[in-house]
C-alpha cells in the first residue's frame, strides 16, 4: 500500500496497474535494478568522447534525438538549445515518453556556474477530467529564452521536420511500441502512425510520421509558447478535451507556467551534486534515495539501501512503463542541462487531442504531481569549476537508483569512460539512465547499458 504521507505524490489512476510488477518482488532482486545479477549485460560498446574545449556532447534513449541535439551545438549552439532540440525531436520520433502534452523537470547550469530548476511538471485540469495540463512547451520555451543561444525556430525546425515528412522507427521506439501496443490500438491517430497492415506494431527502421503534429509544432516555432496555450491550437485541445469529458480550459492553459528556482545542492565526496528541490515528488524520492546510499561501500549496500528506499515510500506496484525519458548536454561553454519528462504513461493517457497531433498526459490521480512525475531524476555534478556529470534516470525507481549509483562512483573518484561503467537500470528501457561524464578536457556520453540510447558529439572549432 501507498503510505498516507507520500498518497498525493504517488498515486496513480486505477487503468495504470494492468500488467504491474510488485515492488516486493523488486526488494528481493534488487541487485537486478542496478545491473548487479550475473545475468546483467556484459558487453558494452564504446560510448561517444568530445574534447571539451572544442565540442559539445548530447545523450539521450532516442538516436535521433540524441544527433539533433549535437547537431544544435555544432550551429553555434549551447546545451539548454540541445536539450530543447532533442525534446521536440522527440515529440515526433519518441511520442511514448516525450510529448507537447506532457511535463518534466530541467537542471540548468550556466556559464558562471550557477544551477537554476526548472519545474513545468503537469497538473489535473480544474475541472478534472482524464486529462492533464500540459506545460512541457512552456518550461522550454522559458529555459530556452533565458538561457539558449539560437533563434528558438532552429530548436523546434527538426522535430517540425521529422513529424511532418517523417522517420525511421528506432530501435529504443519499437521496444516501446511492442510493450504499449493495446494502448497504440485504442487511438485511431497512434494505430495509423505506429501500426502496419497486420495491426502489428511496425518493425524498427519503418517509416513513421505525424502531420497534424507537424503543424502544431510549425505554430510553437512561429509563436513560441503562444502558438501551444493561446489561438487555433490551444481551442482545439479545450474543445477534444471537453468533449471526452476531459475539463481542459482556456483558463487552465493560459496559466500554465514554468518555476524557476534554485537547484538543491549536495556535497558528495568531491563533488558538488545538484538535484531537483525537495517540494517536487520527483526531489523528495531523488534526496532520499541519494541519502540512502550515500554511506554504501559496496554492492551489496547499495541494493540494500534501494530497497530501503523503495520500502520508505511504500510503494507497492508499478506500470511497466511510466511513459518518461531523460536526456541531458554539455556545450563547450562549460553549459550543462540535464532534463526528465513525462507524459504520465505510454503515450500519455494514449489518446490523440483531435487533429492536433498531441498525445495529453494522462491526469494525476491526486493533486499535481503523479507516480511518473516522481522519478524524474536529473542531476548536475560539478569539480571546482567545471562540469563532472550531468544527465537524468527516469521511468521509475530503478532509474533514480543507476543516477545516484553513477554520481556515488564519480564522487568516489572512479572516471565513468564507457557505457559498462554504469549499472544498467534492469527493466530498461522502461526505466533508463543517460549520462555524460567529464574530466579534464573530454567528455564521454553514456548511454544506458541496457537500452538502445545514444551519445553525439558534434565539432564546433570550425564554425
Amino acid at each position: 500500500m501507498l503510505s498516507k504521507r507520500l498518497f498525493a505524490l504517488f498515486t496513480v489512476p486505477a487503468l495504470f496497474l494492468g500488467g504491474c510488477q510488485t515492488l516486493s518482488s523488486l526488494g528481493d532482486h534488487t541487485a537486478s535494478l542496478v545491473g548487479l545479477e550475473d545475468d546483467a549485460p556484459k558487453a558494452y560498446t564504446s560510448s561517444e568522447v568530445s574534447e571539451a574545449a572544442h565540442t559539445g556532447i548530447a545523450v539521450a534513449d532516442e538516436p535521433l534525438a540524441a544527433r539533433a541535439g549535437a547537431s544544435a551545438m555544432a550551429s553555434q549552439g549551447n546545451a539548454v538549445d540541445a536539450v530543447t532540440t532533442m525534446f521536440f525531436t522527440m515529440t515526433a520520433t519518441y511520442p511514448v515518453a516525450a510529448g507537447l502534452g506532457g511535463g518534466g523537470i530541467c537542471l540548468v547550469r550556466d556559464v558562471s556556474g550557477r544551477v537554476t530548476e526548472f519545474d513545468f511538471l503537469t497538473r489535473a485540469a480544474n475541472r478534472g477530467g482524464a486529462y492533464a495540463v500540459p506545460a512541457a512547451v512552456k518550461g522550454f520555451s522559458e529555459m530556452q529564452r533565458i538561457y539558449g543561444a539560437l533563434p528558438w525556430q532552429r530548436v523546434v525546425a527538426p522535430g517540425e521536420a521529422y513529424a511532418a515528412t517523417g522517420f525511421p522507427i528506432s530501435q529504443a521506439l519499437s521496444v516501446r511500441l511492442a510493450g504499449a501496443q493495446n494502448v497504440v490500438r485504442l487511438d485511431a491517430t497512434l494505430a495509423a502512425e505506429f501500426l502496419d497492415e497486420s495491426g502489428q506494431p511496425r518493425a524498427a527502421g519503418s517509416e513513421a510520421k505525424n502531420p497534424a503534429l507537424g503543424l502544431t509544432l510549425g505554430a510553437v516555432r512561429t509563436d513560441r509558447a503562444d502558438g501551444f496555450y493561446t489561438g487555433n491550437v490551444a481551442a482545439r485541445i479545450v474543445a477534444y478535451s471537453n468533449a471526452q469529458g476531459g475539463g481542459i480550459g482556456l483558463d487552465d492553459l493560459t496559466a500554465t507556467t514554468a518555476k524557476q528556482s534554485a537547484a538543491r545542492t549536495r556535497n558528495v565526496g568531491g563533488l558538488t551534486a545538484y538535484i531537483p528541490g525537495a517540494g517536487t515528488g520527483a526531489g523528495l524520492f531523488t534526496g532520499t534515495m541519494l541519502s540512502s546510499l550515500a554511506s554504501a561501500r559496496n554492492d551489496a549496500a547499495i541494493a540494500a539501501g534501494i530497497s530501503q528506499t523503495v520500502a520508505g515510500f511504500g510503494v507497492t506496484q508499478l506500470p511497466k512503463d511510466l511513459g518518461s525519458t531523460g536526456f541531458a548536454a554539455v556545450s563547450a561553454d562549460g553549459q550543462a542541462a540535464a532534463c526528465a519528462v513525462t507524459l504520465n504513461g505510454p503515450f500519455g493517457a494514449g489518446r490523440t487531442a483531435g487533429d492536433t497531433g498531441i498525445q495529453l498526459a494522462a491526469t494525476p490521480a491526486v493533486g499535481q504531481a503523479g507516480l511518473a512525475s516522481a522519478f524524474l531524476s536529473p542531476v548536475i555534478a560539478t569539480s571546482g569549476a567545471s562540469v563532472a556529470l550531468a544527465g537524468a534516470g527516469s521511468g521509475g525507481p530503478n532509474g533514480t537508483a543507476a543516477m545516484t549509483a553513477a554520481l556515488l562512483q564519480a564522487a568516489s573518484g572512479r572516471t565513468l569512460g564507457k557505457r559498462g561503467d554504469m549499472r544498467g537500470t534492469g527493466t530498461a528501457p522502461f526505466d533508463t539512465v543517460n549520462m555524460i561524464s567529464c574530466s579534464d578536457q573530454t567528455c564521454v556520453a553514456l548511454s544506458d547499458p541496457g537500452a538502445h540510447g545514444m551519445g553525439a558529439a558534434a565539432d564546433t572549432a570550425s564554425n
